[in-house]
């Protein structure tokens, strides 16, 4: 009873993808821990890390999808809601040096230092404790889509005109974090962090346990996407989509259902922002870029919008291959990410998970109009039969419906 009503709630495949990230939560943490080294299937050291920012580019496409994939808004401006997650993280875990930075300062990072700051500034107030930091990890991107979103789609701005305001909002958010007087470090961003919640950062247990982390919020952003797409307002979102002027005629806002899918949507960017952090050691203004919201919305087309679980495969994917390439032939990966993202527009316009249900639904009903299976029992030497429908030229059966026909 329990796993048919989990199933009607999220959907089969979307519950299976979910035990699939829960397994890898467990066995590659374990495989890194547990197995010695040499083993063949021991994950190395290095590569905990790499796939937990996998995983985090991962949340990054799935956010996106709920809004371009169910709503339609084509944002190029979600790297800004993963760059201020990734920031809030930042900020927490630079009140974490305390005196073993390079000054040796318990209050103020050595960036603050260097730049003759005199004292703390307000908004760094709390990031001391982790309950505040998280709480910012959520809200910032939140409240900035709530107001954002709140004047863009209340003066229904949409289209392409929407496109680039996002891509400017990211952009605008570069510029200024890149300033020194900001205080979020300038251009050289946030670095050199020691330890999180007392574990040090560099420690395969501390690196196991938020790839673990990562996997597990990832699940449960996608089992959170799935709800509100199988509700009734996913409906509702999958009609702004597709009409959104006869949804408004019907008596609906559509400006709030975008407003509500934006905010969650740059709530789980934020999150994702956050589990990226204290894996890869840096965050800086460099992540605001608009060239790197373009990027997620290549994995989710590759992937497949509209599905959930294709943008994730898709990120991973992709960022696989980066990471391959760029080690490889480090001056071709730009031209090969163009040329796979203009392949994947000309031959698989649903992408890989949008082919494939195509394909899928096409081989079943090409079943149910062909031949129907011949007897199991070889003494009968039934001949294969095929349905054909009623028409005049038909002779009926016995009940008014049309008689099976010999195959030719």
């Amino acid at each position: 009873m329990i796993t048919q009503r989990l199933f009607a709630a999220f959907g089969a495949r979307i519950i299976w993808v979910a035990i699939v990230l829960l397994l890898i939560a467990v066995l590659v943490p374990a495989s890194n821990l547990l197995l010695p080294f040499g083993h063949p299937l021991r994950v190395p050291n290095y590569m905990v890390p790499l796939l937990g920012k996998f995983l985090s580019y991962a949340m990054l496409a799935l956010a996106l999808d709920l809004v371009w994939g169910y709503v339609g808004i084509l944002s190029l401006g979600h790297g800004a809601f993963f760059a201020l997650g990734g920031y809030a993280m930042g900020m927490y875990l630079m009140r974490q040096i305390g005196d073993r930075g390079v000054y040796a300062n318990p209050l103020l990072p050595d960036f603050m230092v260097f730049l003759n700051w005199s004292e703390l500034p307000w908004y760094w107030w709390g990031f001391d404790q982790f309950w505040i930091a998280m709480i910012m990890v959520a809200l910032v991107p939140g409240l900035l889509a709530f107001v954002f979103g709140w004047f863009a789609f209340r003066s229904r701005v949409t289209g392409v005109y929407l496109s680039i305001i996002t891509q400017a909002m990211t952009y605008a958010l570069m510029l200024s974090f890149f300033r020194n007087d900001m205080g979020f470090g300038g251009n050289n961003g946030l670095t050199d962090f020691k330890e999180l919640l007392g574990y040090p950062l560099q420690a395969s247990g501390t690196r196991a346990a938020l790839f673990a982390a990562t996997a597990l919020a990832l699940a449960a952003s996608l089992l959170v996407c799935s709800a509100i797409t199988r509700s009734k307002l996913g409906k509702v979102m999958v009609a702004v989509r597709d009409a959104e002027s006869r949804t408004r005629f019907i008596g609906w806002r559509p400006e709030y259902v975008k407003l509500f899918a934006f905010v969650v949507s740059a709530v789980i960017a934020g999150i994702a922002g956050a589990l990226y952090v204290p894996q890869v050691g840096i965050i800086n203004p460099g992540e605001f870029a608009p060239a790197n919201s373009i990027e997620v919305v290549v994995w989710t087309a590759i992937g497949g919008r509209g599905t959930l679980f294709g943008p994730i495969i898709g990120a991973v994917l992709v960022n696989y291959a980066k990471t391959w390439f760029t080690a490889a032939y480090p001056d071709l990966w730009l031209f090969a990410l163009g040329g796979l993202f203009v392949a994947v527009t000309l031959l698989l316009p649903k992408g890989i998970v949008g082919t494939w249900d195509d394909w899928r639904r096409s081989r079943r009903d090409r079943k149910a109009a062909g031949e129907v299976p011949p007897s199991d029992d070889p003494q009968t030497g039934a001949e294969p039969v095929r349905v054909v429908r009623a028409n005049p030229s038909t002779p009926a059966g016995p009940h008014g419906a049309a008689e099976p026909q010999p195959a030719e």
